[in-house]
């Protein structure tokens, strides 16, 4: 077997049935574990994404941390992914990865509060945080947290050249090209220089960018989804029943909008918690470095901000994609070229072409330009980070920074099957601590969580703006 092999083999292994029940088993536990409150309390988390507080400890604000994290896990699973996961799952996909979002709220919000609580101050007075500080300081066994927290940051380091580095930039120049016959060494030097001048200006330029990108291209998108599934609204109520019926169809399954797609459950089960856990990043341990660097008085309120991103990300994003495909008649369209079932963004562009037309194509690809251009910012942040926690030595994250940017031209000019196989190796490596040290420190969240619903959540829902740290500095808690 040849190192592609080796790596594709290694890759099911780590995306298999055990890897997809720990991630949903964690999801489901820190859910009961506490008692429900992240989804009792979503309207209130979604509220305090749009609200201005006092500024408190902290490099970013709540929204530009929260952006930060958008910006890294809207990206290709968006579109790419929802339309691999419906070939390969059936249409039922969708409704496993509004289920495991669902209880990804819990693990996001889980794993922001431990980035908070265990963050701390670096040589040039940012912020820094993540799982590895919670698995190095908050797990008992020091040696076996320095060992998980060594691992996840090197997983993560390697992960942001491949995830979030080279296969979104060979996405955008793979659409630019066919889109607009734009050159492949073109895109890649635009996008490695603009990639330098945001990401040398560190976490700051980051947060800036991310809160002007990030609502635009989602507000952009939504729009252009929404006149789609509105246009095609007929087939709307068939393609809600045909996603309910093959998410938990015994048997395959085939015909309505699914077209000639064929999948039991357990298939739509699969693909639909593998693409939402790739879309949406609950439990891979990424998204809680960008929670670190915000400005908050208690790592409950992060975390309840942090946690809407699984909402926005998998629950309305990911969904406006799984409607446009499913009401546009297009799944299970046969290739005539290949004799294969169209997926990927080829899927996506047919269905938005249903609508607009020769302008579908348009649409998504620069919907997919941004959406990956932000998730390399967002990346570049965590993988920054996790080498920070392994060398701590300001030139070399300087030169990372650098080498990141450099990358992005090699990703947009080469074909990365095997850096898409490694690089979701990686993330699945990732996971593995990270969950790990969600279930052993769970009862810090279930701490963090019951004293901030017990000292603000109750009177800030009542109309009052509490400051944690003021209440504590008065000693009114």
């Amino acid at each position: 077997m040849d190192l592609a092999g080796i790596i594709a083999a290694v890759n099911n292994f780590v995306w298999g049935p055990v890897m997809l029940a720990l991630f949903m088993g964690t999801g489901i536990f820190l859910t009961v574990r506490l008692h429900f409150l992240p989804w009792r309390n979503l309207g209130y988390a979604l509220r305090m994404v749009f609200q201005r507080r006092k500024q408190n400890e902290g490099d970013i604000s709540p929204f530009q941390s929260l952006m930060t994290a958008l910006s890294a896990t809207v990206g290709t699973g968006n579109i790419v992914g929802v339309a691999t996961a419906m070939v390969l799952g059936g249409p039922g996909a969708i409704v496993w990865m509004w289920i495991s979002a669902a209880f990804g709220l819990s693990t996001k919000y889980a794993e922001s509060v431990l980035a908070v609580k265990y963050r701390q101050t670096n040589s040039v007075g940012e912020q820094s945080g993540g799982p590895m500080y919670a698995m190095r300081d908050g797990i008992p066994n020091k040696t076996i947290g320095r060992i998980m927290a060594a691992c996840f940051a090197l997983f993560v380091t390697l992960a942001s050249f491949g995830i979030g580095n080279m296969t979104q930039a060979n996405s955008i120049s793979t659409a630019l090209q066919s889109s607009f016959g734009l050159a492949s060494w073109v895109t890649g030097a635009v996008i490695a220089v603009a990639a330098c001048c945001i990401l040398l200006r560190g976490i700051r330029s980051i947060g800036v960018v991310s809160s002007i990108v990030v609502p635009f291209m989602a507000v952009f998108y939504f729009i252009a989804a929404l006149i789609v599934i509105v246009v095609n609204f007929d087939a709307v109520p068939a393609g809600l029943m045909e996603m309910i019926r093959m998410a938990f169809s015994p048997s395959a399954a085939a015909g309505g909008v699914g077209g000639s797609i064929v999948a039991t459950w357990l298939t739509s089960m699969r693909w639909g918690v593998a693409r939402g856990v790739f879309s949406n990043e609950a439990g891979l341990g990424s998204a809680p470095i960008a929670a670190a660097a915000a400005r908050t008085d208690h790592a409950s309120r992060q975390g309840y901000v942090n946690m809407t991103g699984t909402f926005f990300d998998t629950m309305i994003i990911c969904m406006l994609t799984g409607l446009v495909i499913a009401s546009s008649g297009m799944l299970g369209t046969v290739d005539p070229n290949t004799g294969k079932l169209v997926s990927g963004a080829q899927l996506t562009i047919l269905a938005f072409s249903t609508v607009f037309g020769e302008y579908g194509k348009y649409i998504v690809s620069i919907a997919l330009t941004l959406f990956a251009f932000s998730t390399i910012l967002g990346w570049e942040y965590y993988g920054e980070k996790a080498l920070e926690y392994l060398v701590s030595k300001r030139p070399a994250i300087m030169a990372y920074r650098v080498i990141f940017s450099a990358v992005t031209f090699i990703g947009a000019t080469s074909a990365l099957e095997m850096v898409w196989n490694f690089s979701d190796t990686m993330n699945g490596l990732m996971a593995i601590p990270n969950l790990i040290c969600l279930l052993w420190l769970n009862k810090d969240v279930a701490n963090e969580c019951f004293e901030y619903e017990h000292e603000v959540v109750a009177r800030e829902k009542q109309g009052e703006q509490v400051d944690y740290q003021q209440l504590k500095a008065e000693g009114l808690h």
